[in-house]
């Protein structure tokens, strides 16, 4: 669904993506690295914000570059949900919709996460996690084949984060192409299917997570990526 091929970013002299080539198909794809290892500048790629100097990344089978129509395919929820401080929870919500040219029944989203209370608040006054809940509905509401989740859960209470589990679990069974970000790699233990390990910039490891507990000897994927951390820091793992 995403093809990512030998894709170089250069940021000045700093070098964020080095020759990246990797793919994300259908179902859960847990993207994960150590800080400033690429992972957002990846995304932002494919995203189409960001132009990379070399290479080619292509979405369902079309090149993003010169293709921002590309973008309809893709619900994404950024690390730090943004919009404007001074327009209400439904403003923003009407406001996305104009900007898509996209009319979509928001009302079972907004059940789904309880913002009914929030409608008329404006989104400065709101809770990080209250934030993180609108950004999920923006993503979501427009049931795109490919999501793309950066730290989605962070400052979710436990409630909201179990439903959102409960849905992205639906949405890979219905076949959708999902990536996720997250520090917290046992919030992906029963999500992902697939792991790709970026390092300063390079793809160290792509593979299922049965694969990539074979390739470390651990048990949990917690402790295969702390492994392969470890391991690139020059440490034993243990």
């Amino acid at each position: 669904m995403v093809q990512v091929r030998n894709v170089t970013k250069r940021y000045d002299s700093v070098e964020a993506l080095k020759g990246v080539s990797v793919r994300f198909p259908r179902g859960v794809t847990a993207l994960v690295g150590p800080n400033a290892s690429g992972k957002t500048t990846l995304l932002k790629c494919i995203l189409g914000l960001v132009l990379p100097q070399e290479g080619e990344i292509r979405v369902m089978g079309e090149p993003v570059t010169g293709h921002p129509e590309i973008r309809r395919h893709i619900g994404y929820m950024p690390q730090m949900v943004q919009f404007p401080e001074s327009l209400t929870v439904e403003e923003i919500l009407d406001w996305v919709q104009d900007i898509r040219g996209q009319r979509v029944k928001v009302e079972p989203w907004i059940q789904w996460l309880q913002l009914e209370a929030f409608l008329d608040k404006p989104f400065g006054t709101l809770s990080g996690g209250t934030r993180q809940k609108v950004g999920m509905v923006v993503a979501l509401m427009f049931d795109p084949p490919i999501l793309i989740l950066d730290e989605p859960t962070a400052g979710l209470d436990p409630l909201s984060n179990a439903l959102f589990k409960e849905r992205i679990q639906e949405e890979k069974a219905r076949g959708k192409t999902i990536v996720l970000t997250s520090h917290i790699i046992s919030e992906l233990e029963t999500l992902a299917d697939r792991v790709v390990f970026l390092l300063e910039g390079r793809v160290v490891f792509e593979g299922s997570r049965d694969d990539l507990l074979d390739h470390t000897g651990e048990t949990s994927m917690e402790r295969a990526v702390a492994r392969l951390m470890a391991g690139a820091n020059g440490g034993n793992g243990e």
